[in-house]
């Protein structure tokens, strides 16, 4: 059974459409809020909508159990929460890595709404959180 239908299987349909359809808006809003972070005067205002998008997709998928979803975000909450506190702009290697982790997102998406199997391996890539988030 693939991972949509788990879903409706083990949760009401109307909170399984409810978090797909947030979830793939989430998704849409990232790219540009991260590239707006190399931007002095968007940086703060990106960096918080970031951490909410995070936040709320770690909530969302907390509550359905979609457990690579919940490991993802966590870690992109906690990097970004270190982010909030900078000035801004953000690093080009932070920037990058925020990319790597939107397409990891994106293609969690498609895994949940093509009813796969099984999640997409993460992008090993991830796992190396950029040392600098702040352009020197």
């Amino acid at each position: 059974m693939g991972i949509l239908a788990q879903m409706e299987v083990d949760f009401d349909i109307e909170i399984v459409e409810d978090f797909v359809s947030h979830y793939a808006i989430m998704c849409e809003n990232m790219e540009p809020l991260i590239i707006g972070l190399n931007r002095q005067e968007r940086y703060h205002d990106n960096i918080g909508e970031l951490f909410r998008i995070f936040h709320n997709m770690k909530s969302a998928a907390g509550f359905l159990k979609l457990e690579p979803i919940i490991k993802l975000a966590v870690l992109c909450e906690d990097v970004v929460e270190e982010a909030r506190v900078l000035k801004g702009p953000a690093s080009e290697a932070f920037i990058d890595w925020l990319l790597l982790v939107s397409d990891q997102f994106e293609r969690y998406r498609q895994d949940v709404e093509h009813n796969a199997d099984f999640f997409t391996v993460l992008n090993p890539l991830i796992i190396k959180i950029p040392f600098e988030l702040e352009r020197a």
